[in-house]
């Protein structure tokens, strides 16, 4: 008998069809999260009737107990063989049972599936062949998000078709697929629900950067949403168009799972997952919601105004604008922003206060990091300055740059 722990994302269903095309009928297969692969894994290995089983856990890692009764096990004479990729993994390879590779010799990054497909290659349990090399790094690119460097949309798009199907659906499609011996490719029909399905990824992308927030955790500035769909691609999203923040964290309250994400080289999300419990890779990474995180992420997050985020359309509050331009939060904090003889920047407060910064960039990261501010829609920013300047709103849409000078004097005097 041939058991695989997997996870259930598509990497995991990646080795779980890498195991069924190997070995048949002899598999049984079971789909795992971190939540709950420990008390699966240790009743199993409990079972004296498994005593001859060839375990295979990928994709995921188990806790120090069940890793030491696997210890155990092996050293018993009986078959483990664990398969990661994640580099909070890397401990496992002080096993002889162990084989964790986040990179290949080529510096190449992996993913569970393609090192799976390796080892059956090698021990002779696979034939390579062109169909399942596609696949498999269809998966991989997925995965470590090397698609969206290589523009190779069809990784993304067979992860698309893995949300809509869902695992038993994808995997008896799939594994028809794979042993026809014909190219790998997704169908007319598949395609045209994808092309619709990328519509829906991006209307909810669009409403949940509008529903986050940002607060401060352990000297990381986090941006944090409640989300249940299309994780990775959110993720990815809301960090690029909030590159202020150090992070992303997606909480989902019906799987009691954090996800976190960073576009910033200087950020390890898999390490500011470990203090809660959690794991993955530098930048993709989660934990589970628990007596520690519900506080942190979901009642101090829960009360907080959302992020206003810089309005793309304005014709007269613009970052071109000369004599400065005007930021504010969703709390009606305002911001004047203006460059003064000495090339510095500078913010100036409500009360009257400035503060000078050696470029915008600056300027711009301590407003959004501090106060969760953006540049502010024309139609406030009018309605602004005719409340401060005792101007009529015609009169400033028709002499704005002198209605924007008399404001920066007022603030000055």
């Amino acid at each position: 008998m041939i058991k695989l722990f997997t996870d259930s994302d598509l990497d995991g269903i990646g080795c779980g069809l890498l195991a069924k095309i190997a070995f048949e009928d002899e598999v049984s297969i079971s789909y795992c999260s971190y939540r709950n692969l420990d008390e699966r894994v240790q009743q199993f290995i409990e079972n004296e009737e498994h005593d001859e089983a060839h375990i295979f856990i990928t994709d995921l890692a188990v806790g120090a107990d069940v890793e030491k009764k696997l210890a155990e096990r092996f050293a018993a004479g009986k078959h483990v063989q664990v398969i990661d990729h994640h580099i909070t993994a890397l401990h496992f390879n002080e096993y002889p049972w162990g084989w964790v590779q986040p990179t290949d010799e080529s510096g190449k990054k992996t993913c569970a599936t393609s090192l799976f497909y390796e080892y059956l290659v090698r021990e002779q349990k696979l034939e390579r062949n062109e169909t399942l090399d596609e696949f498999v790094d269809l998966v991989r690119q997925y995965d470590t998000w090397e698609w969206e460097e290589t523009n190779n949309v069809q990784a993304k798009r067979l992860n698309d078709l893995f949300s809509i199907l869902g695992i038993d659906e994808f995997f008896d499609q799939m594994k028809e697929r794979l042993t026809a011996n014909a190219p790998f490719s997704l169908t007319e029909t598949e395609e045209l629900i994808l092309n619709l399905e990328e519509k829906k990824i991006n209307r909810y992308i669009r409403m949940k950067q509008k529903q986050m927030v940002q607060l401060w955790i352990n000297d990381h500035c986090v941006g944090v949403v409640f989300a249940e769909r299309y994780i990775s691609e959110l993720g990815n999203a809301l960090s690029k168009r909030c590159p202020h923040l150090d992070l992303v964290a997606m909480v989902n309250l019906g799987t009691k799972h954090i996800g976190f994400r960073t576009i910033h080289d200087t950020i390890n999300v898999a390490e500011f997952a470990k203090q809660f419990g959690g794991g993955g890779h530098p930048k993709a990474s989660g934990c589970f919601v628990d007596d520690k995180t519900f506080p942190l992420f979901v009642v101090n997050a829960f009360g907080l105004p959302p992020i206003y985020h810089d309005v793309e359309q304005n014709q007269y509050n613009t970052k071109e604008q000369e004599r400065g331009f005007f930021f504010k939060n969703n709390e009606e904090k305002w911001f004047f922003l203006f460059a003064n003889d000495e090339h510095k920047w500078v913010i100036s407060y409500e009360d009257g206060k400035n503060e000078s910064f050696q470029s915008l960039e600056k300027a711009e990261r301590f407003l959004k990091r501090q106060f969760a501010a953006g540049l502010a829609e024309d139609a406030a920013v009018i309605d602004y300055l005719h409340e401060h300047l005792s101007l009529e709103k015609e009169t400033i849409l028709n002499h704005y740059s002198e209605a924007v000078q008399q404001y920066k004097h007022k603030q000055k005097s």
